[in-house]
């Protein structure tokens, strides 16, 4: 079986005037597809990683059908558009050649925070108030407000389509208007977007990731931001800057959570049950905040339906660890979900002519 690596290269990215500094954040280094492919070498499949652009010197649909995959692994976040993530997908579709994770709608709609809370709250999963901004002096919503027309309690602004926590800041809780007019206009100059504005949620902030499909889901221990290893002035808020980090022992994480068999049961659920409702296949990461002032009453910031991949370092393969799992059974967990989804095992159960079990 022959599996084609799929990403984008932070140095094969285009450089733009007065772009963001932290506009390339969610691509990925070499080393990961590079660790992805030789995983798959070890596993006894054939593999190569592709730079996932059709933009010279790249040129992603020939490559494709000259090395005529069986499977691609994919990893690709491309670069433009507010559904960039179901760029590739969709390609690999019209090509009919099979992928691992979530298709081109489940991928855009996650992308895009706004809709994905739209869709929460239409299953009545919890999701903290919010509202979109395409202007800074746009009408709050009242929910925001007290009778003073000041705001109720601490807002939290962000670009509504970027991930790896681009755009966040210690700076992105707002406590007055004045405040979330400045930092909404800010941020639609700096990001030419909409900017997603949601009650900040005070209390702990604890991921679930998983792999599987459907109701066939593997929950990995649950991994909670140890914000207090930061300093007791820190906000509480998980920064661009703590994601970039190069120094994973300058990260500060609890795997798996200080929490109560009922606490993670309830996760687990809510997780399960936004992962079905995008129809995510094969992994996904669901990000919480516990309300501290609501008994820890779990809220679902969002779902990361391709999370990072980075072998000790990515909160996912950090999950991954804690249960026991090397970066091997990661990705191979990863890939069998997709071979069963697919119906690729009598592809899979062959590799350079010998048999494989699987």
């Amino acid at each position: 079986m022959r599996i084609a690596v799929l990403a984008n290269l932070k140095d094969n990215a285009p450089v733009l005037p007065d772009m963001p500094a932290d506009r390339w954040d969610d691509l990925d280094s070499p080393g990961t597809p590079a660790a992805i492919v030789a995983v798959l070498q070890g596993m006894g499949f054939e593999a190569a990683f592709f730079e996932a652009s059709i933009h010279p010197p790249f040129n992603l649909i020939d490559a494709l059908k000259t090395y005529q995959p069986d499977l691609c692994f994919n990893l690709s976040e491309s670069h433009f558009g507010d559904a960039r993530e179901a760029q590739v997908p969709a390609l690999l579709e019209m090509l009919r050649i099979p992928y691992t994770a979530s298709g081109p709608l489940a991928l855009a709609l996650a992308l895009d925070k706004t809709l994905t809370k739209r869709v929460l709250l239409q299953h009545g999963l919890p999701t903290a108030e919010f509202q979109l901004f395409t202007r800074a002096d746009e009408r709050l919503n009242p929910q925001f407000l007290n009778e003073d027309g000041e705001l109720r309690y601490p807002l939290f602004v962000k670009p509504n389509a970027e991930g790896t926590s681009m755009g966040v800041g210690l700076d992105s809780i707002v406590r007055t208007v004045v405040d979330l007019r400045q930092r909404v206009a800010g941020h639609l100059a700096r990001y030419q977007q909409p900017i997603l504005v949601e009650r900040f949620i005070q209390g702990r902030e604890v991921l679930v990731g998983m792999v599987g499909n459907g109701h066939d889901l593997t929950f990995f221990p649950i991994t909670e931001i140890d914000y207090r290893a930061y300093g007791a002035d820190h906000p509480g808020v998980y920064t661009n800057d703590m994601k970039g980090i190069d120094d994973i022992e300058e990260y500060h994480y609890l795997c798996p959570a200080p929490l109560s068999e009922s606490q993670v049961a309830t996760l687990h659920h809510l997780a399960g049950e936004t992962f079905r409702a995008l129809n995510c296949c094969d992994v996904a990461r669901v990000d919480f905040r516990l309300d501290a002032h609501d008994g820890d009453k779990p809220s679902i910031l969002e779902i990361n339906p391709l999370p990072g991949m980075s072998p000790g370092y990515s909160d996912l393969c950090l999950q991954a660890l804690a249960m026991g799992w090397g970066h091997d059974r990661l990705i191979g967990a990863i890939v069998e979900a997709a071979i069963t989804r697919h119906g690729l095992h009598h592809l899979a159960a062959r590799v350079n002519g010998q048999s494989r079990p699987v």
